[in-house]
């Protein structure tokens, strides 16, 4: 019932900023709670921000705290993650995904995924 596509991700500096896109197609997107999530190359996957229905609450793993912020657009289906002071660790596979219950954290409550989009962050 959801899609999702994402873009923005690329190849910066230490201390670099990028905005990851997600755009979903889907008639009750609004209802969903959205997240993002990464995989390092022999790591597994971690969660790393989410977002309510409303966008009135969010949460965010404490190593991008204070320097990431996740965002949607529902009247656009679009949820966003603005990366600011990016590390040589925030590397890796960015998925964006969708939680038919609302917000969640634990990658096995979400319902769809994206096909996700690299992040590499040079020293």
């Amino acid at each position: 019932q959801v899609q999702l596509v994402e873009s923005g991700g690329g190849l910066v500096q230490a201390g670099d900023s990028l905005r990851l896109s997600c755009a979903a197609s889907g008639r009750t997107f609004s209802s969903y709670g959205m997240g993002w999530f990464r995989q390092a190359p022999g790591k597994e996957r971690e969660f790393v921000a989410a977002i309510s229905w409303s966008g009135g609450i969010t949460y965010y793993v404490d190593s991008v705290k204070g320097r990431f912020t996740i965002s949607r657009d529902n009247a656009k289906n679009t949820v966003y993650l603005q990366m600011n002071s990016l590390k040589p660790e925030d590397t890796a596979v960015y998925y964006c995904a969708a939680a038919s219950l609302g917000l969640r954290y634990h990658s096995y409550d979400y319902d769809y995924w994206g096909q996700g989009t690299q992040v590499t962050v040079s020293s």
